[in-house]
Order: C-alpha cells, then structure tokens, then sequence
C-alpha cells in the first residue's frame, strides 16, 4: 500500500513539474480583430510557443506587443498577432517607411494577413524585445 502512494506522489509531481514547464514555455492567447484574416478570426484562440527573435522565421506567424500605444489587458499588455516578414539584417520591404536599407537588429517588419491591417506599413519597426513568441496552431484547429 505505502508504495502505491509513493507511486502516486511521485506521479503527481510528475505532473506537477510538467505542467510548470510546459506554462513557462507555452501560452494561450486570444485574437481580437480581423489583422490576421482570413488566417485567424476574432475570438480564435491560438497557442503560443515563447521565442526570442532568433528563434522565429521569416512566415512565422507572431505575438508581441506593438511599438507604442496603450496598454489595455489585465495585466497592462495589448497583444498583437502579426506575420514575421523581415528579421534582422533582412532587407526592408519597400512598403516599410525607414531610414534604413536593412532590418536592424532587435528589430522585425510584419503584417497581418488581412490588407487593412495596421502594421510595420504603418507602424515601422516592431521591437524584437517585445516578442512573446511564435503562434504554432489554432486550438481546435490546424497548424499555422
């Protein structure tokens, strides 16, 4: 008997420590706003892998904050949901105002899916240090 406890305990601990691993590495976020139609619809819910930009690639599909504005959520962070589609050293996309000829570094362009977006054609460069991560699918729904 004491060793089916002991099983049991090391078992929830298991868990435990999975599910605090797996909290550190993954969050849940959910889309509000049409920037990422048809790909992604208000109210879809996507999963979200933590990355720092080295990590992401030019398609990936992003979450981070935007380069100013207010901050509205719970816990002070608006969350925007973009695609990556120039990363550091890149050239900068001819619909991008800049200075520069090249991405600079810890810096990214990227827009949404939907043409009325407001993104980097608007906004320029998007903080790299404001990335949470790279959006690996729709919960209840395919790979992105």
């Amino acid at each position: 008997m004491k060793l089916i406890s002991m099983g049991l305990l090391a078992g929830a601990l298991a868990a435990a420590a999975g599910a605090l691993v797996a909290r550190r590495r993954y969050v849940v976020v959910t889309v509000e706003g049409t920037s990422m139609a048809p790909t992604l619809h208000d109210g879809d819910r996507v999963l979200v892998r933590r990355r720092r930009i080295g990590q992401v690639a030019r398609g990936d599909v992003v979450v981070l904050e935007p380069p100013s504005g207010p901050r509205v959520d719970a816990d002070g962070t608006r969350w925007n949901i973009k695609r990556a589609v120039a990363l550091p050293g890149d050239p900068v996309p001819p619909d991008v105002d800049g200075a520069a000829e090249r991405v600079p570094a810890g810096a990214l362009v990227v827009y949404g899916d939907n043409p009325r977006s407001v993104d980097s054609r608007q906004r320029g460069f998007f903080p790299a240090d404001r990335l949470l991560g790279v959006a690996l699918r729709r919960l209840g729904g395919a790979a992105l």
